[in-house]
C-alpha cells in the first residue's frame, strides 16, 4: 500500500479527475433554452484563448430598459452568422455550462449554438 501514496500516483490521480471533470463539465449542461433579443454588442475577445463575447438587449415592450444578457459562442460559423444578423430580432438557443475552470473558454457561463431570425 506504500505506492498509493507515491508522488506519481498521486499525480496520476489528480490528473485524471482533473480530466474527468472537464470532461463533464463540457458534455453536460445546466440548462439550455432560447432567448431573443437584438444584438447590442459582439466581439472576439482574449489575451491567449480568444472567444466571440456578445450582449443582446431582450426588451418585451418599446419604450421599457431592455435587460442586457451576456452570452459566448464557441463555433465560428455561428459567429459569422451573429455578425451577419446585426440590427434584426434574434433568438439565440444556447446551453448553459457551470463551473468552468478558467475563462479560457468563456467569460459567460451561456454559449450560444443556434441563431434564428425572427420578426
Amino acid at each position: 500500500m506504500k505506492w498509493l501514496w507515491s508522488p506519481k500516483f498521486m499525480l496520476t490521480l489528480l490528473l485524471f479527475l482533473g480530466a474527468a471533470y472537464l470532461l463533464l463539465a463540457f458534455n453536460y449542461s445546466y440548462s439550455d433554452g432560447s432567448r431573443a433579443g437584438y444584438i447590442q454588442k459582439f466581439s472576439k475577445k482574449g489575451w491567449i484563448c480568444k472567444t466571440h463575447e456578445g450582449e443582446s438587449a431582450m426588451t418585451t415592450v418599446p419604450g421599457l430598459a431592455p435587460v442586457i444578457w451576456e452570452f459566448t459562442v464557441w463555433d465560428d460559423k455561428v459567429a459569422a452568422q451573429v455578425s451577419q444578423m446585426m440590427g434584426k430580432r434574434l433568438v439565440f438557443h444556447y446551453k448553459e455550462h457551470r463551473y468552468l475552470p478558467t475563462s479560457c473558454f468563456g467569460e459567460t457561463a451561456y454559449f450560444v449554438d443556434r441563431v434564428e431570425v425572427t420578426e
